[in-house]
């Protein structure tokens, strides 16, 4: 019998129905921790994109994937819906939870199950931190490519839901690119193995579908993922601009080359200030727009490489190329951009963290009209991205306690995910759609291929309980595109904004 989640009611529900849930799920499932008095809910109530809230109905922290399966099929044959979380540090909303539905929290998942340097894998559970993999497979070598900004927090589950990408990602790819096999359970509880540990595997490439899926397909319990060998040399270089569009058509440049590097990433004056401030990483505080480039590889390669960048930053216009002269000040210019985000928080009430993808060539153009649309909109804007692959994270400064100021900034968000989608780019490069960027899925899809979305969706959960409200909007949503923003941290019904 399904006694909590019906799509003809109007969410309306009293309060008993909490209890009844508590209840049977405890009768089901005796040993599962379950979280369900207001104070023990509250830190669940969001994930890094704090702006947007609300809490959860119930909290469950299983221990074992027995229990897993078990809230699943407890989900399924009662109609209730759920939404999976990792370490909670996305920032599309993607593991916001639902006020009449269960938060499924897969933190206690954390053990590396096996590294097998000779074959280059390790088996990680879906808990275990980004950083972590690294840590564990650097006493042979090797390490874990993708390397978000969160990557000390942040949990392998949560990088293949997103497919996190990260400043290495120019050169080695997303998540998608560094991980071979994914084991899920599917809203019947039901396991499966997608993908294998070969290079390839025959049949649809699953994998790539699950992959940023945002827990709309499943629920990850397994994941193997490639290591790398650790370059036998890396080198930075720091090139500081009198003028962002001088820095935008440099990075054109160097990619025009034919030097990919293993990261190419830009920050406007704001960001650099900021960043310097709290990090002390040597960053040229009065430069408009500075470029960090790392080349890696064999050393005699990285030497000549080094060279002909340095040569074309002093082409494009650079008023100063400095290089690292060690590790210690290689990894203090990367801390810096990695510490970019809470830096930027230092010198502003909130911010809203934007992630769009265009084309290189159209850098110029893009940053010119976000500095236009900030002017307009009168908030701040500071643009800390990767240059390399053009995926942009403009930061909106603003405080949400002056009235009208959440809603500007939201404003120019959308404005500045449209204008990627019109230049042939993406609303998303790593952080997912989740409820942030929903509206605009109508600005980049057409009806016929959200269609096509919620046929694959319907394949994987026909009744629509895993993260309903996400990632694909409904189509009766895109005609009313434009007057159902998020307001105050307000959802306008989350529970029935169905598929």
């Amino acid at each position: 019998m399904s006694y909590l989640y019906d799509e003809r009611v109007d969410g309306a529900l009293p309060d008993v129905d909490k209890q009844r849930v508590l209840n049977d799920l405890r009768s089901a499932i005796p040993d599962l921790k379950v979280l369900h008095e207001p104070e023990a809910l509250r830190p669940f109530e969001c994930d890094g994109l704090s702006a947007y809230r609300s809490t959860p109905m119930l909290v469950v922290l299983p221990d074992t994937i027995e229990q897993v399966a078990g809230v699943l099929r407890f989900a399924s044959q009662h109609g209730v819906p759920i939404v999976t979380r990792g370490a909670g540090t996305g920032l599309s909303g993607g593991a916001m939870p639902l006020e009449k539905g269960i938060l499924l929290v897969m933190s206690r998942f954390n053990r590396i199950l096996s590294i097998d340097p000779d074959a280059g894998i390790a088996r990680v559970q879906p808990g275990v931190r980004n950083l972590a993999i690294s840590e564990a497979a650097a006493a042979y070598g090797l390490y874990y490519a993708p390397d978000p900004s969160s990557q000390i927090a942040c949990s392998i589950g949560g990088n293949v839901a997103e497919n996190a990408g990260g400043v290495h990602c120019l050169k080695y790819g997303l998540t998608l690119h560094n991980i071979l096999q994914v084991t899920i359970l599917t809203v019947d509880g039901e396991q499966l193995v997608l993908g294998s540990e070969a290079f390839d595997s025959p049949g649809f490439d699953m994998v790539a579908l699950f992959t940023g899926s945002e827990g709309l397909l499943g629920v990850i319990t397994e994941v193997t993922v490639r290591l790398l060998s650790k370059p036998q040399c890396a080198k930075v270089l720091l090139a500081s601009f009198d003028s962002v569009e001088k820095a935008g058509s440099t990075v054109a440049r160097i990619i025009g080359a034919g030097i990919i590097p293993a990261g190419l990433e830009m920050m406007d004056n704001l960001s650099i200030r900021a960043a310097e401030d709290f990090i002390q990483a040597g960053y040229p505080v009065d430069a408009q727009a500075m470029l960090l480039c790392e080349l890696d590889g064999a050393e005699l390669d990285v030497a000549e490489d080094v060279a002909r960048v340095e040569q074309m930053l002093r082409e494009s216009g650079a008023v100063e190329v400095r290089v690292a002269q060690n590790e210690a000040e290689r990894q203090r210019f990367w801390a810096g951009r990695k510490n970019a985000f809470p830096a930027v928080g230092r010198i502003s009430p909130d911010y809203y963290c934007m992630d769009g993808t265009i084309p290189r060539r159209a850098l110029p153009k893009v940053l010119t009209r976000i500095a236009e649309l900030s002017n307009t909109y009168g908030l701040r804007v500071a643009n800390v991205f990767h240059a390399g692959d053009g995926n942009l994270h403009p930061l909106i400064l603003f405080d949400a306690n002056t009235p009208g100021e959440m809603d500007r900034a939201e404003q120019i968000g959308a404005k500045i995910l449209e204008l990627c989608v019109e230049v042939g780019g993406t609303i998303t490069g790593e952080h997912g759609v989740g409820r942030e960027k929903i509206n605009q899925m109508c600005a980049q899809f057409n009806s016929e291929e959200l269609q096509f979305f919620h046929r694959l969706k319907a394949a994987f959960d026909p009744h629509t309980l895993l993260n309903p409200g996400k990632n694909v909007p409904t189509l009766n949503r895109c005609a009313e595109f434009g007057s159902m923003h998020i307001h105050a941290g307000q959802l306008p019904h989350p529970e029935l904004e169905r598929f």
